[in-house]
Order: structure tokens, then sequence, then C-alpha cells
């Protein structure tokens, strides 16, 4: 690379996390990045080890996210770690954002973003006013395909949508919900470690995301109808949520973690008066599109057909599947530009307000079924974007 990499740091994310391992592979795959320090594990002498299998520095693996931050700052500017992922439990993710943003740094966040609509939109305004790059990692935004997708909706493929189904079912909670003793040991079913809602908030914002990303449309308003299953316990494991967007169009969020036998069915389908549009995240290689009296056409990754925005996103050649970590990858790409004040595609990574407007969303749907099952609007008051 004719650039100097851009150095990253990870709050969370050690040696027993899935998903920092996702970040750091997705980090080193575009080659924009390396990995420097941080404060990886909440026993320093733990992290220290971990740190030494990485190969680091261990000057710059701190006990705390409050010594990162000193720590960085107390170094000159070009030695400092510029942009900080932050791969923690949920219920950190607002104030340890919040912190890195008014030092200074980039923030790279896993989702949600916060536990509260009000706590996002205070991230917002923090990341305007000191002018950081703030990436949110909904990684399914990434896949070369759904990227495809969403240039020929917006080319008007399809011709003016009409519906949209999403789907995300997942069956890992049945084995445990059932056993009052287990249940109470899960820590997305914890309100103060999960935040407000564990399946809409974990994986129900995903297909909303999807919904709003793919197809350019906003969600006015939503009617839902959540499930804790038990009454002892306190956030929801399956729910559906009917969507209304502008100009009357109408969609479906439906999404479970006792699907049984589910893993990680992500589904998403878009109907316009022209045609259609489906993709799956267990095959996410294949963008189908359907049009009246026409053979169902099958869009694939590396071929010359597909969108630059596709074309960009896609680094193997045709035929050899990219998968989650190439997805995450085209995100850290993205964010990579927008640090560096180079141009890119809108849609290269999800940003801060993408993460208001999950919140937003996962609120609303709360709201609704506590209200009986009542139509509940996403109020956009503040947003100018």
């Amino acid at each position: 690379m004719s650039q100097n990499k851009i150095k990253l740091g990870m709050i969370g994310g050690g040696s027993s996390s899935f998903i920092g391992l996702t970040h750091r592979i997705a980090a080193a795959m575009g080659e924009n990045f390396t990995l420097v320090g941080g404060a990886f594990e909440r026993d320093h002498n733990k992290a220290l080890d971990f740190a030494k299998t990485l190969g680091l520095d261990l000057s710059r693996c701190y006990a705390n996210i409050d010594d990162f931050i000193a720590g960085e700052n107390a170094l000159p500017k070009p030695e400092r770690i510029e942009v900080v992922v932050i791969v923690t439990p949920n219920f950190l993710h607002y104030s340890m954002a919040k912190q890195l943003i008014q030092a200074g740094f980039h923030v790279i966040c896993e989702k949600p973003v916060t536990n509260t609509a009000a706590e996002s939109i205070e991230l917002e305004q923090l990341v305007n006013k000191h002018k950081v790059v703030f990436a949110l990692t909904h990684t399914y935004t990434g896949y070369p395909m759904v990227r495809q997708m969403k240039t020929m909706i917006a080319e008007g493929m399809i011709g003016d949508i009409q519906k949209v189904d999403a789907q995300y079912y997942q069956g890992w909670i049945n084995p445990v919900i059932h056993d009052k003793e287990k249940r109470k040991s899960v820590w997305r079913l914890d309100p103060e470690k999960a935040g407000q809602s564990c399946c809409m908030g974990d994986i129900g914002v995903h297909a909303f995301n999807m919904i709003e990303y793919t197809t350019g449309l906003k969600t006015t308003k939503v009617l839902s109808d959540l499930s804790t299953l038990y009454n002892d316990n306190p956030l929801d494991i399956d729910g559906t949520a009917l969507l209304r967007f502008e100009n009357g169009i109408r969609g479906i969020v439906r999404a479970s973690q006792i699907a049984t036998g589910e893993e990680n069915n992500l589904k998403i389908a878009v109907y316009g008066r022209k045609g259609a549009l489906k993709w799956e995240q267990e095959n996410p290689n294949y963008l189908y599109f359907l049009q009246e009296d026409k053979p169902v056409q099958v869009f694939k990754p590396g071929h010359v057909y597909n969108s630059d925005f596709a074309k960009e996103s896609t680094k193997m050649a045709s035929g050899h599947p990219e998968g989650i970590f190439d997805s995450m990858a085209n995100i850290y790409n993205g964010a990579a530009k927008a640090i560096r004040a180079e141009a890119y595609q809108k849609g290269a990574f999800p940003t801060i307000h993408d993460g208001v407007r999950g919140m937003k969303f996962i609120e609303a749907v709360l709201e609704s079924t506590q209200n009986g099952n009542s139509w509940t609007e996403i109020v956009d008051e503040h947003e100018d974007n």
C-alpha cells in the first residue's frame, strides 16, 4: 500500500470473543488497518497474555478504557491509535463510545449502538460536533450482493416498491429458555446487560436495517407483537412487526430466537411493480431477480454485469465464495476511506445515523406491544440527513 496503515485499537474482544476475532480478521483483510493495542479483558493479566499472542507492544495493552485514552493521548499524534473498535457487551457501548468520541477518536462499534434512542441521538450530535467517523457494524450490508440489490432498486429495475418482507430466525435460545435457571444465566436476557430488548434489539434490528439500507425507504410507523414466552423472562425472544413506509408502502419484519433448528436465517425480499429481488444470508452469493413471464435471473459476485459498488466490494474471482469476514471487511474498507477523507460510495459503511434509526425502531416495537399492539410512529423531528 502507498499509504500508512491506520492505527487501530480495540476495547473488549479478548481471547474468548468470537466477535473480536471477526473484527480483527476483517480489519486485516483490506490491508488498511494495523492493530496496535487496546483494553481487551477485564482481567489485565489475562489481557497482557492475550496481547502477547497477538505480538503487540505490551505498553499499549491497557487495564481499562480510561487508561487507554490517557495513554494514547499522551503519545505524539503520529504514534497514537486513530480509530477504536468497541466489542463489549451492549450496555457498555454508549458510555465507551461517548468517551472515545469526546477524546477525538474515530469509532467502529458493534450494535446496538446504545441502550436507548436518546443516547444514540446524543452520540450522533457528538459525532457531528467532534467531526469523527463513526461506523456501526451492521455487517450484512457489506455483502456484495446486498450492495448489488441496493443499486438495482435505486436504478428502478424493479419499479415502484409495493411490498418488503424481511426475516431473521435463530434457534439458539430454545435449548435454554425452558429451564428457569438456565435462562437466568444468559446475558442477552438480562436487561442490565442487553438493554431494552433481546430478539428485536439483537437480530430484528438487522432485518429492519437491511430494509432501509436496500430500499432507501424510511419507516414511519410500526405495529408489533412480541413474546417473552415466560412471564418471568423480562425480554422478548420472538416477534413480528408490521411496517408502514412513505407513500403507504407496507412491509414486515419477522424475528425469532426460538425458531427451533434455525441458525442464522436472515432473508429479505423486495417486491416492485416491475420485478422483485430476494437474498438470503446463509447463501449470500446469490441474488434472485424475478420478473413477470421471464425466467428467474441469478446474480453472483465477481462478474462484470454487477454494479461498481458490488464489484468494489468483491475480493475474489467469480465462483469463489465470500462470507461474513469479507462482508465485515467491506465496512472496514469504507470506514478507512472516510477516515482518510477519500471519496466513498454512499452506503459503504453504516453510520451513527443508522444506529439512531435502529434504536428508534426497537423502542417503537416495544411501545407498540406494550400499548396493546397499536400503531406507533417513528418520529424523526431531529433528522436532517
